[in-house]
């Protein structure tokens, strides 16, 4: 009971931070507080609570002819690049290829392509499984404040609508901004743990509202028609966390990738085929709020919308793993470097983090603590292939080293601005004793990258799988998406072919 009363305050904490990335115009706007008191009739309830479906609608009508600050433009730019290069990799995977030859199987047009290969196929169809590879390992982004990577729904969702318009790079880009924002706020309205307690996925919720809302945008549909979205969203808002007993990476791809990208897209697109619904699925009998939360906050949704911009706040992974393993994984090579340590010389090493259980001797290499803590000691570095090496996960040197790695659950490291933190402590065989506390892995909200960081990183991934001229290629069509007329143009640059 203590540690859930724990990470109960962390969320309250955490989602805070969000209000640290609000630029434009102070926090001190007209909107009230979202965590009201006083007493209310229902009628003004009622009332206040549908003002928030149309302020929402509102907000989305405009977002592809509205001006972004030049900050929320570059952020946008580096998520955009960071998940694309997570499709190109994704798509050489196992899981990927899976995917494609599935995609295959249900016919070719011309709307949108499939990334990692030359086909094409429809908007749906290509959001589906580019959402699929973009999580088909531990690549993508996540925004912690609200549990869920919206990356890998949002960004496949936006690129398959815009493929299917023919939209320049801006308009694409502001769509992904307004996934980001939607997708985020939905489950800070619902409220994570709700989501989690009731064994529902949120990245898949969010990610289908997000990638809705995205769509919404790219189509440049009218307030009262994104209503109809969003009543087909809610619809389709799927996901459950026994997910997490896959073993081959395959069904979490699917649920928090594939399925919310496909289904955000085929509601935008069933509304703009001509199916309608009901005016707000948000309140009243039955509604989607209620359905999924015990007690959602509205208010979440329209909360600084157009002020504070979630992609600010979310996190890009430094490392390719699970992002509990980050900051151990930073602390190690740290000390690595700074203090001349390796699989020799240490004798033991305790880690200390507060999600503990996510990656605590998983079946999957990326997602394995102990696993990825022992093959960096023992490499010296961590690559991309050792960190999905089933094959060495068996290897007797490996387990050697795995012996020495003790991790602890130690809920009083989580910070009011973020829990993934870590401590990690190394005796070494001559008897000293190194410490490094990481609080704020490079790319995290709280340390973000700027372009030189992650253009690094994606060149460390892109190089290896389509040549060092395609992958500089595609990181500057990319960061340059002011320039692109059509974003069929990309297709030559996703192919997976080398240049």
């Amino acid at each position: 009971m203590k540690s859930q009363h724990i990470k109960r305050r962390k969320f309250i904490k955490v989602a805070g931070i969000g209000l640290g990335a609000s630029i434009l115009i102070p926090a001190s706007s007209g909107l009230k507080n979202c965590h009201r008191s006083g007493a209310k009739s229902n009628l003004s309830d009622k009332m206040e609570n549908t003002n928030v479906m149309a302020e929402v609608c509102q907000y989305l009508s405009e977002t592809s002819k509205a001006d972004l600050p030049a900050e929320v433009v570059e952020k946008a730019k580096h998520h955009i690049l960071d998940t694309i290069t997570a499709s190109v990799i994704g798509a050489k995977l196992h899981v990927g290829e899976v995917a494609i030859n599935f995609a295959k199987r249900l016919g070719s047009t011309n709307e949108a392509q499939i990334i990692g290969s030359e086909f094409t196929t429809n908007a749906i169809n290509a959001a589906l499984i580019n959402g699929i590879t973009a999580h088909a390992d531990e690549t993508d982004d996540s925004h912690e404040p609200s549990w869920m990577h919206p990356g890998c729904s949002v960004i496949p969702a936006a690129l398959a609508v815009a493929e299917r318009q023919e939209s320049t790079g801006m308009t694409f880009l502001k769509g992904v901004v307004a996934g980001y924002d939607i997708g985020c706020r939905i489950n800070l309205a619902l409220g994570p743990e709700r989501i989690k307690e009731s064994l529902k996925n949120s990245h898949a919720i969010g990610g289908c509202f997000g990638a809705a809302a995205a769509s919404a945008s790219i189509l440049g549909l009218e307030s009262d028609r994104i209503r109809y979205i969003f009543d087909y969203a809610g619809q389709q808002a799927s996901g459950v966390n026994y997910l997490m007993r896959d073993k081959d990476h395959m069904e979490k791809a699917f649920v928090f990738g594939g399925m919310p990208a496909r289904n955000g897209v085929t509601a935008a697109i069933m509304v703009d085929s001509g199916f309608t619904g009901i005016q707000d699925c948000f309140t009243g009998e039955s509604n989607f709020m209620d359905a999924f939360s015990s007690g959602p906050d509205r208010e979440w949704l329209r909360k600084d919308l157009g002020k504070h911009f979630e992609i600010l706040v979310t996190n890009i992974k430094k490392y390719s793993v699970g992002s509990p393993i980050q900051a151990p994984l930073d602390a190690l090579l740290i000390m690595m470097e700074r203090d001349g340590l390796n699989a020799d010389n240490v004798e033991n090493i305790k880690v200390s983090l507060p999600d503990l259980k996510t990656v605590d001797e998983r079946d999957m290499p990326d997602v394995n603590l102990q696993y990825i803590m022992a093959v960096t000691l023992l490499d010296g570095r961590l690559t991309f292939d050792a960190a999905h090496s089933l094959e060495r996960m068996n290897d007797p040197a490996v387990l050697a080293v795995k012996k020495k790695i003790k991790a602890y659950e130690d809920f009083s490291l989580i910070l009011p601005e973020t829990e993934r933190t870590a401590l990690v402590e190394i005796h070494t065989t001559d008897g000293k004793v190194f410490k490094e506390h990481v609080v704020s892995v490079q790319g995290t909200a709280q340390n973000p990258m700027n372009t030189v960081h992650v253009q690094k990183k994606c060149s460390e991934l892109l190089i290896p799988a389509i040549g060092i001229n395609r992958a500089d290629e595609l990181m500057d069509t990319i960061l340059n998406l002011e320039k692109v007329r059509n974003l069929r143009d990309l297709r030559s640059l996703l192919d997976g072919s080398k240049g």
